[in-house]
């Protein structure tokens, strides 16, 4: 069983919450840190009782980048600390290699992933939190891709997510300023889905990750997943012939009958996933 130091994991009602647990540092991001949450959304995935999975931050942040101790590190040339073996997690064979990279993982995953984002996201905050599915802010989120102002460039991969999300002038702009993006702004922009009020912003999130794990077929879910983020590699042609096999292949699901018997009967779904 793994050790977790830097990160809260529980699970209710179908949805796994994965907490930054830093607050004194605003959580800021260590390579424990990140070895956690990936050993954490490793066992989400591999958690049957799991259907949606959501990330926050604990305290008045969501996570305000890197570590300065990290970053001096990396500055002086020293090497990293290795991680514990019960940390490491195994490459899925049925990802797709650029889905199995050290930030790119929740791509391949099958389970919608949240973030969940209740304060400053900067820095590495900011450009982890665009490998999740759905981003939904708290009013006083503040998101900040301070690169140039640091000296550094966009990393692990931000300059390819970011214009796919806000636009190609958008993302310059945000990359090329390193100013910071209010929680409305980031909303108008497509950066984040929706802005709530501070206070609601847990149950909010939790209660639509809830509504994903109830009422939505895993099957469905895992299979859109895998055609949104396959569609980015795809022409128009290649992603509507594997629509039209996965749409003959979903008529002889469980899934399929399920969800027709629970509309007919008027009832909630119980979907299996098959």
């Amino acid at each position: 069983m793994a050790e977790y130091r830097e990160i809260l994991y529980e699970v209710e009602d179908g949805v796994a919450t994965v907490t930054l647990h830093r607050p004194e540092k605003l959580n800021a991001w260590t390579l424990r840190m990140g070895a956690e949450v990936r050993h954490a959304l490793w066992s989400a995935e591999r958690d049957d009782a799991v259907r949606a999975v959501v990330v926050t931050g604990a305290g008045r942040a969501y996570c305000a980048g890197a570590d300065m101790d990290l970053l001096r590190s990396l500055g002086s040339g020293e090497g990293a600390e290795p991680l514990p073996e019960d940390l490491r997690v195994p490459e899925d064979p049925s990802s797709p290699p650029v889905f199995r990279g050290e930030y790119s993982y929740p791509l391949g995953m099958t389970k919608p992933v949240l973030a969940a984002v209740n304060g400053v996201a900067a820095g590495l905050g900011f450009s982890y939190m665009l490998y999740y599915d759905i981003r939904i802010a708290s009013e006083r989120a503040r998101f900040g891709a301070l690169f140039a102002r640091r000296g550094l460039v966009a990393e692990h991969g931000t300059a390819w997510l970011l214009p796919r999300l806000v636009g190609l002038g958008n993302a310059c702009e945000i990359l090329f300023s390193g100013r910071w993006v209010e929680a409305e702004e980031a909303r108008r922009l497509g950066l984040v889905q929706a802005v709530v009020p501070h206070d609601e912003l847990l149950p909010y999130v939790r209660n639509y990750a809830r509504e994903l794990a109830t009422e939505c077929s895993p099957r469905s879910l895992r299979i859109m997943k895998r055609q949104l983020y396959g569609a980015l590699f795809q022409d128009l042609g290649e992603a509507m012939r594997e629509a039209d096999r996965e749409m003959v292949a979903s008529f002889s699901s469980e899934d399929f009958r399920e969800g027709v018997l629970a509309f007919l009967e008027k009832r909630p779904p119980r979907f299996r996933g098959r």
